[in-house]
């Protein structure tokens, strides 16, 4: 499992290129190991429970919508990228099939 650490250097290189991090998704196993260490790594950004742990980030508007990249949290880096309109009403929904297929990629991930 991912060390606090790891994480704040995660989003140190995401954010030295440009990206803000917006979400953050915490199994309960991650959240109590990172415990506290993680608040100030995220600077009040919303922490979703969940059963995967990855985190959001998004760079500023550029024609064709914002690009949000989801990062899966673990010592090896594995993201997907999504060009998405935060104004549309399926924004949510988009976010949420990007996180399924986060999902089923690691389940092969870690059962291969």
């Amino acid at each position: 499992m991912i060390a606090a650490y790891e994480i704040g250097e995660i989003i140190a290189v995401y954010r030295k290129h440009g990206w803000i991090l917006r979400r953050v998704l915490l199994s309960a196993a991650l959240k109590t190991q990172v415990g506290s260490d993680l608040s100030h790594l995220i600077d009040g950004v919303q922490v979703i429970d969940s059963d995967i742990d990855a985190a959001w980030f998004s760079r500023p508007p550029k024609p064709g919508g914002v690009a949000w990249e989801i990062r899966h949290l673990s010592e090896t880096p594995y993201a997907l990228l999504e060009k998405v309109d935060e104004d549309s009403i399926d924004f949510e929904a988009t976010l949420r099939a990007v996180e399924s297929r986060l999902r089923e990629t690691v389940l092969i991930r870690k059962s291969a």
